[in-house]
């Protein structure tokens, strides 16, 4: 199958790649070659490209940036999918599109289900639920995929950010009051690819099992100060030197950002157990793994 993956320099377009090259031919167009920031140039080029099955991690994600650049995050987000899922729908052709816990707005302290109402608090939510929107309203066979919080060994995210501060500074202050799930990007590929692996029947009945919408994070909760203090610990257990002695819990209200961040980002995993018998790993066990993989990039750069 020829599967066109979008944002294969971003992390979960990243964690794909290899796992999706075991069974199909990916093509993988360069920004210049694929621009989602020119939705109206897309049609031609999936026409040249003839994807059998449409992949779109590819996102605006600068959450606080996107507050003062909204026609762009709209563009990019909400505009490109849509041109792509009307391309997708016209010829019969899947499309998987990854989303976002920021479609929600936060309330609550329960875990969203997917036909929970949505209500963004940012540009950011906004724009990626028009995507998600355009993406379903196009009519063909489709997956909309919501996570949260995703990290990996590679990349800007907050373990590798956490991991920085820890060797610079005496102590680390964290919002606390903020929940969710610590989601790595190889748990989202492989449980995709587990998804797509289900050709009994044709991806487009495959999808259909889940209403064309899953929740997908790992397993279990916690703070971003208790995400935190799971990466120092398990950095201190692993023998590396670090110089922060403690990390403080803050509030929100103390760590002010540009664009409001959804104080419940849970997102519940009961469809995607139903619908296709998956649980993903819990985060702490992820995060173990993830940490591993860290410490073996950090080693394979200093052994060049």
């Amino acid at each position: 199958m020829r599967v066109l993956l979008t944002g294969t320099s971003g992390q979960v377009g990243a964690a794909l790649r290899p796992l999706l090259q075991e069974q199909h031919t990916v093509l993988t167009p360069g920004r210049d070659a694929f621009d989602l920031s020119r939705p109206e140039t897309l049609s031609a080029r999936l026409d040249a490209l003839a994807p059998d099955l449409i992949i779109n991690p590819a996102a605006y994600t600068a959450v606080d940036k996107a507050e003062d650049e909204a026609a762009l995050a709209f563009v990019i987000n909400g505009d490109a999918p849509a041109a792509m899922a009307r391309w997708a729908a016209a010829r019969g052709v899947p499309m998987v599109h990854i989303s976002t816990d920021y479609v929600f707005d936060g309330s609550g302290d329960r875990a969203w289900r997917e036909d929970d109402p949505t209500g963004p608090l940012s540009v950011y939510g906004r724009s990626k639920l028009a995507g998600e929107s355009a993406v379903r309203s196009a009519g063909g066979p489709h997956l909309v995929v919501r996570t949260a919080w995703v990290y990996a060994a590679k990349g800007a995210n907050f373990m590798r950010t956490m991991i920085r501060l820890a060797s610079e500074r005496d102590s680390l202050r964290v919002v606390s009051d903020q929940w969710g799930t610590p989601t790595t990007a190889r748990t989202i590929a492989s449980v995709l690819v587990e998804i797509l692996a289900r050709r009994e029947a044709d991806l487009s009945d495959v999808f259909a099992r889940a209403n064309g919408l899953i929740h997908l994070t790992n397993s279990g909760s916690t703070s971003w100060h208790g995400f935190a203090s799971a990466i120092v610990e398990g950095l201190r257990t692993r023998g590396v030197p670090l110089k922060a002695a403690e990390v403080l819990p803050i509030a929100t209200k103390d760590y002010p950002t540009k664009a409001t961040r959804p104080a419940n980002s849970r997102l519940d995993l009961t469809r995607l157990n139903e619908a296709y018998g998956l649980v993903p790993p819990a985060w702490e066990r992820a995060l173990a793994e993830e940490l591993d993989a860290h410490l073996e990039v950090v080693g394979a750069a200093l052994r060049q």
